[in-house]
């Protein structure tokens, strides 16, 4: 019986070798009481387990402080409301109880008054097809093979897709990079990340939206804000976090040297043997030649 073996991700790969706190990841509460508690999540952490994996999570890492308190029971523990993707940081709500949970996830959209995003991301190579400073993004999604979220083209029709909107504003647009501010109409797997790549914009650091620069060594998307009415008291609550500071500096600056991202350098390293061998079959004889040589030329020319 022969083991099955998952191929790793060039950029995973790169995490894992230089990423300091590499599967140690810690959360930060930003505010708790009885019946949700808010935290501040980082980078490279996922959110909530699915099925197979064994990464830690923000769900068990608040089962674990909340269980060193004394205050985890089968009434009282995490339950999850909303999601940000493993390698986007920032702002998270987590209900303690079943019917605070039912109260903001039936009630979201008008429970939840503000979720602002920072980005930053390439600019396209045609500045004919630039984004004006703001607008809204309301293209269709849909799901690859890998469960990844994109914006299919018109001769996809067999695509299913879902209905998204996603509201952006440029902060800063520098020479080679754009700072988006972001809020989305609806929630959807991957939704700012396939919305600004099918226009030109693919983030920092997303191998899987072809970037080509990763400055950061991580995505570079984060979630400042959320607004949202408390699901008991009905007080207007607002937590921020803000984005790393050395962002701004990046764009405005602009970035004309960009080192080249580690699963381009695999791309190129793949490509060599391919480049070699095209060369070499251009510079062997053609069949019909061969045929009038004898063995002895043919020797010859094939061991040039």
């Amino acid at each position: 019986m022969t083991e099955t073996v998952h191929k790793v991700k060039a950029s995973t790969q790169y995490k894992r070798e230089h990423k300091k706190d590499y599967g140690k990841e810690k959360i930060t509460i930003l505010y708790e009481d009885n019946d949700i508690v808010v935290i501040s999540k980082p980078t490279g952490l996922l959110s909530v387990p699915y099925p197979g994996s064994k990464s830690r999570t923000a769900v068990e890492l608040l089962e674990k402080i909340m269980r060193a308190k004394g205050t985890l029971s089968s009434a009282h523990h995490p339950c999850v409301v909303h999601r940000l993707d493993r390698d986007t940081s920032g702002v998270m709500i987590f209900a303690l109880n079943e019917a605070a949970q039912k109260k903001l996830m039936n009630h979201w959209h008008k429970v939840v008054s503000e979720r602002l995003y920072v980005a930053v991301a390439e600019n396209p190579k045609d500045k004919r097809k630039e984004l004006p400073l703001s607008g809204v993004i309301d293209d269709a999604l849909a799901k690859n093979a890998y469960n990844v979220g994109y914006v299919p083209n018109k001769k996809d029709d067999n695509a299913k897709t879902v209905a998204a909107r996603t509201h952006y504003k440029i902060l800063i647009r520098g020479k080679t990079h754009t700072m988006f501010q972001l809020e989305l109409d609806t929630g959807k797997k991957n939704q700012i990340r396939a919305h600004l790549s099918s226009k030109g914009y693919p983030l920092c650091g997303d191998e899987n939206y072809r970037a080509k620069t990763d400055p950061f060594h991580r995505l570079a998307l984060h979630a400042k804000s959320i607004e949202f009415i408390h699901p008991s008291t009905g007080e207007k609550m607002r937590f921020e976090e803000c984005e790393p500071d050395e962002w701004k500096a990046y764009v405005e600056n602009g970035d004309e040297h960009s080192e080249i991202p580690v699963w381009e350098k695999d791309k190129l390293k793949k490509g060599k043997p391919k480049e070699s061998r095209v060369s070499f079959v251009k510079d062997l004889p053609s069949n019909k030649k061969c045929r009038k040589m004898d063995y002895i030329q043919r020797g010859k020319n094939f061991s040039k």
